[in-house]
């Protein structure tokens, strides 16, 4: 199964951000974009791919040790950038980067350990992907508007094991679709 670590914002979170991709969607250009729908709004700490059946189980304890070392800590999602010239347009975080960089990097270490191949390693960089393109797309107005969200800040309490089911209908526009299959405490809270 094709598997990934990662942060989900709470709804009301997402509702906030909502809104903004909203206005987002009407800006100059952002018709050459294929949008991300809330349920694809998650900060990925680390991709693991395509893991086997029997990875899993050891995957799973390996992430729980890695939630259980992490204190909760505080997060917003706030402002934005882009990857390769518009191909990919995301909001970022505020809050105890730190913390979210350490968690990603024992998310990654989890992965190593229990076996999956990982490739090389890439400084984290904390990121919702709201966008994405094929070409590259004048991304400016996006980021202008983006530069001033800020969400309400939470408290990042968990460690979430996501599922991707990646579109097979080969319908324009079908977005993967989504399934936490592991939730972990930070902390041992909880």
């Amino acid at each position: 199964m094709r598997l990934f670590a990662a942060v989900l914002p709470p709804p009301d979170v997402t509702e906030e951000l909502a809104a903004v991709v909203a206005e987002l969607r009407k800006l100059p250009g952002a018709e050459g974009l294929r949008w991300t729908g809330r349920p694809g709004w998650h900060f990925t700490l680390a991709f693991y791919g395509e893991v086997d059946d029997d990875v899993v189980p050891e995957l799973s304890e390996r992430l729980e040790r890695a939630a259980r070392r992490t204190a909760p800590f505080p997060l917003a999602v706030r402002g934005g950038g882009q990857f390769g010239h518009g191909r990919a347009l995301w909001a970022g975080a505020s809050g105890e980067l730190p913390a979210l960089r350490l968690l990603a990097e024992r998310a990654e270490a989890a992965g190593r350990k229990a076996g999956v191949e990982m490739g090389e390693h890439r400084r984290y960089k904390a990121h919702l992907t709201l966008a994405r393109s094929r070409e590259a797309v004048d991304a400016r107005p996006c980021l202008e508007a983006l530069d001033t969200f800020t969400s309400r800040t939470w408290t990042v309490e968990e460690l979430a094991l996501v599922r991707s089911n990646l579109p097979k209908s080969g319908v324009p526009g079908e977005q993967p679709r989504y399934e936490v299959v592991g939730r972990w405490a930070l902390g041992g809270a909880g």
